[in-house]
């Protein structure tokens, strides 16, 4: 009956064995993201959402970003990262400005103490992010792993998917 159900809609609903590689999928992923935060915040008292904010500001032309651009850049609701730069602005990471070219907006600029905290942050966790993701694959499993990555990303984005 719940079959017939699906096809009347025009899908099929996952099969069993599907289900089980998606929470699996779920599950590590979520363990991963755990650890890698967990030892982000030991080793440098940052968030993920502050590592996010000041990588994406590290890259930008003169460690600053629109934050519209930069709540686009890292996947955020804008009042959510309104929230979070301020929380970090209170703790020097960062500083807002008005933009110069829309006196609309404001800038989210890296500050100094911000620029040497982030800086201080990245060898471990990409020493977490080698221990824990590239090193438990194989170099075929780890191209397999970014081809399956970007395909989730273009279906998510509505490109067609080879």
């Amino acid at each position: 009956m719940a079959q017939d159900t699906s096809r009347r809609r025009g899908r099929q609903l996952p099969t069993k064995e599907q289900l089980r590689i998606w929470r699996e999928f779920i599950e590590t992923s979520e363990a991963l993201r755990s650890e890698l935060a967990s030892r982000l915040q030991s080793e440098s008292s940052l968030s993920p959402g502050d590592y996010a904010v000041m990588l994406a500001l590290s890259e930008a032309p003169g460690s600053r970003m629109r934050s519209s651009d930069l709540a686009a850049a890292i996947g955020w609701e804008r009042s959510r990262l309104s929230h979070h730069l301020g929380r970090m602005e209170r703790r020097g990471l960062i500083r807002r400005e008005d933009c110069v070219t829309d006196s609309r907006g404001a800038e989210a600029v890296l500050n100094p103490a911000g620029r040497e905290a982030f800086r201080a942050a990245t060898y471990p966790h990409l020493r977490a992010v080698r221990e824990l993701f590239v090193d438990a694959l194989t170099p075929e499993q780890l191209v397999a792993a970014g081809e399956v990555a970007g395909a989730l990303r273009a279906s998510l984005r509505g490109a067609p998917v080879h």
